[in-house]
């Protein structure tokens, strides 16, 4: 007698498929949920909003712990902005003085050339000093070419500039605004209860005045003209 072959178990039943439905969809929240963290740590921001000034507030893994001291978060708040846009601009003037340094021509060759990185050596410091003072108060400065070109209030110039008085003139300008800047934020930061980094600015205030006045002094001389 020819035995019947015992059937094959069924597969793809009601109880099989729900289950099937349910494992696809987890996996699918959880590929959405790793592509989202994928794209957050890529772009550096949280998806739903966009960066602050400073680099610790990027929604990223390492950027976890912030603490702000004695500021509150709305006092960190105004004084981070004040520090990043003075290290960029900071920044950019060093760079500004030293693309004069580089292209001055003509009887005021030397004594610009010369002075220009004695300006130079006055405020290179204050470049880290305001970096460090961002990272003491539970920041991150960003400092990437095309943020300091966003943040900087000085532009650094593409073209070549070879006559004296026309450097000049345009580094008494800048230093004119960067030194109301200071003042302005040495009131803005002291209100925002933050006397140690008004003591900075009042101290980088006086270092840009008196650059400014050397500069504006040698205008005097007829033979700038």
């Amino acid at each position: 007698m020819t035995q019947k072959s015992k059937a094959a178990p069924k597969t793809g039943g009601k109880t099989g498929g729900t289950r099937k439905k349910a494992d696809n969809d987890q996996t699918s929240q959880d590929w959405t949920s790793q592509e989202q963290l994928n794209q957050e740590t890529v772009q550096g921001v949280p998806a739903e909003g966009e960066a602050k000034a400073d680099a610790a507030h990027l929604d990223t893994v390492n950027n976890q712990l912030v603490d702000h001291g004695y500021l509150s978060e709305e006092e960190f708040g105004t004084v981070s902005e004040t520090l990043q846009r003075n290290l960029a601009t900071t920044i950019s003037l060093y760079l500004k003085f030293k693309k004069y340094h580089w292209d001055i021509r003509g009887r005021f060759f030397r004594d610009l050339h010369l002075a220009y990185d004695e300006f130079i050596a006055e405020i290179f410091p204050s470049i880290d000093e305001q970096a460090e003072r961002l990272v003491a108060l539970g920041g991150s400065p960003v400092a990437a070419p095309a943020d300091i070109d966003r943040f900087s209030i000085v532009q650094v110039p593409t073209e070549t500039v070879r006559d004296a008085r026309t450097q000049v003139a345009d580094l008494v300008n800048d230093l004119t605004r960067v030194g109301k800047g200071y003042r302005d934020d040495s009131q803005t930061v002291d209100e925002a209860n933050d006397p140690a980094t008004a003591d900075m600015y009042n101290g980088y205030a006086a270092t840009i005045d008196k650059i400014r006045w050397m500069l504006n002094a040698m205008m005097d001389d007829d033979r700038m003209n």
